[in-house]
């Protein structure tokens, strides 16, 4: 056991980041991002979560991906440990060896590069310890910002999901992007 805790440790960080699960002192960051309405239309929230709530999913959530084919895990930056966002895995399927990805960084600790290092360890830790096959993100057409992350990460794009999403603007296509192992 010890051994296994130590080589997953190794494929959620790196010098600079550390991927880790949800703590009871992320309870305020969790609260403002789940709760920014602006957010929600890249999600499926669709009302805001109480404080009560959050705190719960933090103590009960069970992060065995195999029980609960989702892991949500905070993306901390190293040697302060402040917490930048958040990356999930989701919709993880072990027989067809997949999984969906989605990623949030905080708007003050956007374009410091943190998602783009997230991503690859998240991606590492799927292929080489859950032995996913495949990764695969939905992502806005109007989000620039994620689509030259996804693609600089290796992900290409499979398709589009024609007025997938419902927006302010209205219906909004969703491309899909995919990335997959070798092996």
């Amino acid at each position: 056991m010890k051994w296994e805790r130590n080589r997953m440790k190794n494929f959620l960080e790196n010098e600079r980041m550390r991927l880790r699960s949800p703590e009871p002192e992320d309870l305020e960051c969790l609260y403002r991002w789940e709760n920014d309405s602006r957010l929600w239309e890249y999600g499926s929230t669709l009302s805001p979560f109480s404080k009560h709530a959050l705190r719960q999913y933090i103590q009960q959530s069970d992060h065995d991906v195999y029980r609960s084919s989702q892991l949500r895990l905070m993306i901390t930056i190293k040697p302060e440990r402040t917490v930048v966002g958040t990356i999930d895995l989701y919709d993880f399927d072990p027989h067809h060896r997949r999984a969906g990805v989605g990623i949030l960084i905080d708007a003050e600790q956007q374009h410091k590069g943190f998602a783009g290092i997230a991503l690859q360890l998240v991606a590492d830790y799927a292929d080489r310890f859950l032995h996913v096959h495949q990764l695969y993100a939905h992502v806005p057409k109007c989000n620039a910002a994620s689509i030259r992350l996804f693609e600089r990460s290796g992900f290409v794009c499979a398709g589009t999901l024609k007025a997938w999403n419902v927006s302010p603007a209205g219906r909004e296509d969703v491309l899909m992007y995919q990335r997959i192992f070798e092996g």
